[in-house]
């Protein structure tokens, strides 16, 4: 059996394969992120090419944005946490070679994802828990006005987001239909993908939508030392002014929404202001666009904060229901504002 890791960096991500035994198969690959697909295809070729189409591929916490995309290729996909694995840098994955002869070593000690959990499965409980830890802490920002779950509920006033982009060709998709309807939007925006879609960022701001920040390499924020947390939102927040020609976000959304008191009080310090949400239709289960629609639809209050996903795989659903959505809300008598317009709401009780 084959075992292959992909890690990440400033640039993209690298590839390394070993055998059962630890050895390499192949001189590790790097690919830029704006290859998401010729690195897939590069990792069922190698499986091919020794016998082993269903080779284990190996991603740790500090990356979630490549799960969705590969598994719905067909690869079989595993989380390494810490524990398995040697110290991270404060900025970057551990190496692709070390996530591989991890999985070479005991792969029933790691985790293999499911398409419905993402990079979350098999601890759903510990991030519910965090959650529920962290609420104390969750509501002193929000008081403070620094931390948004929703917005001020006697306004009928909803905020689009969409999280993980950019992502060719849906990021363009979403803006399209938005700019049709003169609809603003929120984007909050993965680092690693803006360095490739920079033309997409651009469009944003010129479309006078607001780009915010949802780290790097979309993580598993408990597992982050402070030095690597803030790595994760400097080089994101880098990044987004780079490609827009505009100031650093001031907005930052957790991935996955995991926050602990810890974390909370390291981005207090690093003085972002949170945004939750308190609609979410798991798009990114590609249930259908009907389906994401009636679910928005159903579950929109005046103020709320709407969760949709631009990135992280197939967003065709989502660019689907994004016309249904708006027409109803509109035709209920809701009017679209950034999350930003929201943010001296005097009103707000964070949810996720």
């Amino acid at each position: 059996m084959l075992y292959s890791g992909v890690s990440w960096g400033a640039t993209g991500y690298e590839v390394e394969v070993v055998d059962r035994e630890g050895r390499r198969v192949a001189p590790p690959a790097r690919f830029g992120a704006d290859r998401v697909d010729d690195m897939i295809g590069f990792l069922r070729e190698t499986g091919r090419a020794h016998a082993d189409p269903a080779m284990a591929t190996v991603v740790d916490s500090t990356n979630g944005v490549l799960d969705g995309r590969m598994m719905a290729a067909g690869l079989e996909m595993y989380r390494a946490d810490p524990p398995a694995l040697p110290e991270r840098p404060v900025f970057g994955s551990v190496p692709a070679g070390a996530l591989a002869r991890a999985a070479a070593r005991d792969l029933s000690a790691l985790a293999r994802l499911e398409r419905t959990s993402g990079t979350q499965t098999g601890r759903e409980d510990v991030l519910l828990a965090d959650i529920a830890a962290s609420a104390d802490r969750t509501a002193a920002l929000t008081g403070a006005g620094r931390c948004l779950g929703h917005g001020d509920r006697s306004r009928r006033e909803v905020a689009l987001t969409f999280d993980d982009g950019p992502l060719p060709p849906y990021t363009g998709q979403v803006m399209d239909v938005l700019e049709r309807y003169g609809v603003p939007a929120t984007f909050f925006c993965v680092g690693i993908n803006v360095e490739a879609g920079s033309q997409e960022v651009a469009r944003m701001r010129e479309q006078g939508h607001t780009v915010a920040n949802h780290t790097w390499s979309h993580p598993f924020l408990p597992e982050l030392t402070r030095p690597q947390l803030a790595a994760q939102i400097d080089r994101t927040s880098e990044a987004v002014a780079g490609a827009s020609g505009g100031a650093a976000p001031t907005l930052f959304r957790p991935p996955y929404g995991s926050r602990t008191p810890q974390v909370l009080d390291w981005l207090e310090e690093m003085d972002p202001t949170v945004v939750l949400w308190d609609v979410e239709p798991d798009d990114w289960s590609m249930p259908g666009a009907d389906v994401i629609a009636r679910t928005v639809l159903a579950g929109t209050r005046p103020g709320s904060i709407i969760l949709l996903h631009d990135g992280g795989g197939d967003r065709s659903q989502t660019v689907g229901a994004l016309a249904p959505i708006i027409e109803g809300l509109l035709a209920d008598d809701y009017t679209f504002v950034s999350v930003e317009d929201m943010t001296t709401a005097p009103e707000g009780v964070a949810a996720c």
